[in-house]
């Protein structure tokens, strides 16, 4: 290649950013004496130029005639000095931190790691390693967006479906091969069609910024499947592309949520913000670690080695302005210019430890409250790390909503009937407000589930009472042992139709509760349609049939029950309150907002709130009013509904309440029966108030208020 002429550019934006005639690229790094911009043709031929300005440590360059499409990399000129924290190496070709486009993967070779195997790890490798790297990819910023913006859908109108881009579609028979497994499969009708017929408001996509495979897993023949090792944080991974060519993943993403918008569905991204793939001081040199280490991560005392609340090596320095503006850039950019509704956080109290504390009042929760772009989506925090006191479920700040591990906890308990109160339940069932009442937070500041990617399925939490990871080649250390799990009976595949009819039935009273439950819903994807992983609760590394979706083995009639679950929800506003219940009588009404009964029809005496563990109860929900209006400022109003929860072994007869909760009910759901609403089922008699009803063993009847 010819010798490039290369203007002063500018310090921002950081990246390469293509203006039509040229593109500017800036990189930040502190502890840099000298960056070189390596460029690569269509031969995979370099070409290295100086980046010839240094403003505010931002060292940057104007290349004319540089176009999108065009591979690119650094090289880092500094101190190699791993005592004192610094890591760079001329010889290694390092990824942008705002690339907005990779191509390729990581080539395991020992000349991507700052050491030589064979060695000690404080003396530099200065093996060339821009044969084993994938490049980074001037991006086409331009996209025809046709009016979309973000929905903005209310979090209690909102229910959440959690999916794996590739395992969604990945065996989908109706959409063509070559779409299977990508942005364009889980963008196409078919997909679209059937999320919409399903009724959920959102996707909630496992990570699809660029990420890398590990190496301990590649050697074993698996990969990091579920993609929490990010390396970029602006790119969209390249393998969820249909359109392999260098830098189509962008524009096929926006193609994706485009769709996705124009059927009312929202995005929101998995994000891996509190930690890198570069991992500890052996992990290798990719992007952060060789552009300025000592800054963009936490150090120990004996600098060279890392704090690591994550299990997996580093986390950054969210002290440091410049790694919170790479968070904050990112956060803006796939909001603006990717289009996506909102975030779940990775391990978020990670991001909350400025020195080793959780601190709540962290700079980086400040930014997101005071940022005009970041403060008007969705935020979710998954409220843990692995560190001391990383526990934080309900203490991140209003505004957020949390992923409720203590929900999930309850109603696996509560189904199996081990352990939980009835103050318990009463509070995960109600939204909650024991976590989140205080600090003007609502209901919805909770994220209700069952199972999540990271776990059993709803299929196996019935059907498995241990883990089953061999296949992940760990001996089955892996994965949790405290999986609240019940088999029914047998472990894993069964012909007994006793045991098969009570698995159905607990996956049906599942997805009741979490569905009438108030807060925000999330169903893992394929649990409507009996998705097993075959007992694996810690499928991270199983890109196979493991993990992807099974549409030609759907059990048709819960996709059906769940569909019309959720359908009912949405026609319901009495289960996605946006304020607390009070306990108490509404309007001077004789009615409580929420009351409960025990299985004889009367109210819970207070020692019932105590330690006894609870085998039936009922509660009597009021449709009547309630303390919101709607969006046009119109009173709310709703049916009343009465539920009958019996957790025994055994049927329970259940006495009504008296004429003052209602004179007649009328069975609506019966999840041993199933929905008793239907065309061809004869409208069932309603029931006296003080009527006894008989409900099978763990079984949920819903019955709704006639007068």
């Amino acid at each position: 290649m010819l010798p490039m002429k290369v203007w002063p550019g500018n310090p921002y934006p950081l990246g390469a950013t293509y203006d039509g005639a040229g593109t500017n690229f800036s990189l930040f790094s502190e502890v840099a004496e000298r960056v070189e911009l390596c460029l690569f043709d269509e031969l995979n031929r370099e070409t290295r130029v100086d980046l010839p300005e240094a403003t505010g440590h931002c060292w940057h360059g104007y290349v004319p005639g540089v176009e999108p499409g065009q591979r690119y990399g650094f090289r880092i000129h500094g101190p190699w000095a791993p005592e004192q924290g610094h890591r760079c190496n001329p010889a290694k070709l390092l990824l942008d931190p705002y690339a907005k486009g990779i191509d390729g993967d990581v080539t395991w070779d020992e000349a991507v790691f700052p050491y030589h195997f064979d060695a000690d790890p404080n003396v530099s490798n200065d093996r060339d390693s821009a044969p084993f790297m994938p490049r980074c990819i001037v991006q086409q910023p331009f996209f025809d967006w046709a009016g979309d913006r973000q929905i903005q859908r209310p979090w209690h109108e909102t229910v959440i479906y959690e999916l794996h881009v590739k395992g969604f579609t990945a065996q989908h028979p109706d959409i063509p091969h070559e779409l299977r497994g990508t942005y364009a499969g889980l963008g196409h009708p078919t997909s679209i069609g059937y999320l919409k017929q399903l009724g959920v408001t959102a996707v909630e996509l496992l990570p699809v910024h660029y990420f890398v495979h590990d190496k301990h897993l590649i050697d074993r023949g698996l990969c990091n499947y579920w993609g929490y090792n990010s390396i970029s944080y602006l790119a969209p991974h390249g393998a969820y592309a249909a359109d392999k060519r260098p830098g189509a993943a962008g524009a096929e993403f926006k193609q994706m949520v485009k769709a996705m918008h124009q059927a009312g569905i929202e995005v929101i991204l998995d994000v891996v913000y509190n930690h890198t793939a570069e991992g500890n001081h052996l992990g290798p040199v990719l992007c952060l670690r060789g552009i300025d280490n000592a800054y963009y991560y936490q150090l120990m005392e004996d600098r060279r080695y890392y704090r690591d609340y994550t299990g997996t090596g580093n986390c950054l320095n969210m002290r440091q302005p410049h790694v919170l503006q790479l968070i904050m850039d990112s956060l803006r950019y796939w909001v603006l210019e990717m289009h996506v509704d909102g975030f779940r956080f990775d391990l978020a109290s990670a991001l909350a430890r400025e020195l080793h504390e959780v601190q709540m009042l962290s700079a980086f929760f400040d930014i997101i409250q005071q940022d005009p772009v970041t403060n008007q989506i969705k935020l979710i925090a998954e409220p843990w790390d692995l560190g001391e006191a990383g526990y934080q479920i309900g203490k991140f700040p209003s505004g957020w909503s949390e992923w409720n591990g203590k929900y999930r906890d309850c109603l696996r308990n509560f189904w199996r009937s081990e352990e939980e109160t009835l103050s318990e339940f009463g509070y995960r069932f109600t939204g909650s407000s024991d976590l989140y009442g205080g600090n003007s937070r609502s209901p919805f500041a909770s994220i209700n589930f069952v199972s999540a990617h990271d776990g059993f399925t709803l299929r196996d939490l019935v059907s498995y009472n241990e883990k089953h990871n061999l296949a992940n080649g760990e001996d089955n250390r892996d994965g949790y042992d405290d999986n609240r799990s019940w088999n029914c009976g047998v472990e894993g595949p069964t012909d007994d139709p006793q045991v098969l009819a009570l698995r159905a039935r607990q996956q049906r009273n599942f997805l009741t509760t979490l569905m009438l439950s108030q807060g925000v819903p999330m169903l893992l994807g394929g649990d409507e349609i009996g998705r097993t992983q075959q007992g694996n609760n810690n499928a991270y590394c199983q890109d196979n049939e493991i993990s992807w979706i099974d549409w030609g083995n759907l059990d048709a009639g819960l996709l059906e029950f769940t569909r019309r679950l959720i359908q009912f929800r949405h026609e319901h506003p009495v289960f996605r309150r946006r304020r607390w219940f009070q306990g108490q009588p509404i309007h001077g009404g004789d009615q409580d907002d929420i009351a409960w009964f025990n299985h004889m029809g009367e109210q819970a005496r207070e020692e019932l709130w105590g330690g006894e563990v609870i085998q039936s109860l009922g509660v009597f929900i009021n449709g009547e009013s309630f303390p919101n209006p709607n969006a046009r400022g119109e009173p709310v109003t709703d049916d009343s509904f009465y539920l009958i929860f019996n957790v025994h072994f055994e049927a329970t007869d259940f006495i009504l309440p008296p004429n003052r909760w209602g004179l007649r009910w009328l069975k609506v759901l019966d999840t041993d029966e199933g929905w008793l609403q239907d065309e061809d089922v004869d409208d069932p008699s309603p029931l006296e108030a003080g009527a006894s009803l008989a409900v099978a063993p763990r079984s949920l009847v819903i019955l709704q208020r006639q007068a």
